[in-house]
């Protein structure tokens, strides 16, 4: 078990298999928010769903609309149980906090792979790799 430090975005913890992208994701394009998988063929994620996993990411790009994106994939059940990024920025900020997502980043190393199961327990700043 690693313990690995990072910083608080959205509280809560979550806990479930990594899913690990190198490109940002843009919540509106990139994800359907009816069945919580990868629609943008030109991403490296392309057909995979983000549903009950850790999804890791660099950082988001794209339009406000994200947060709304993330927001229904909540309503809809298909939400990512957490999000890690090396660098959270605000429309994935307020779409974790709306959502309930514990979203945490700037962790102390970026070496996640994908399968890895993991818990992000964004109350005590800290990512727990099983």
């Amino acid at each position: 078990m690693k313990k690995i430090k990072c910083r608080k975005i959205s509280k809560g913890v979550g806990e479930g298999v990594s899913l690990v992208s190198n490109a940002p994701i843009s919540f509106l394009g990139d994800v359907d928010p009816k069945t919580g998988l990868i629609v943008n063929k030109n991403h490296p994620l392309y057909g995979k769903s983000i549903e009950g996993k850790v999804l890791i990411f660099p950082t988001g790009r794209g339009s406000t609309v994200g947060s709304y994106i993330l927001y229904q994939l909540s309503k809809n059940g298909k939400a990512p149980k957490a999000i890690i990024m090396k660098e959270a920025e605000p429309i994935i900020a307020v779409g974790a906090i709306i959502s309930n997502i514990p979203l945490v980043d700037k962790p102390e190393v970026f070496e996640f792979k994908d399968g890895e199961r993991i818990t992000v327990d964004a109350d005590h700043n800290e990512i727990i790799v099983h």
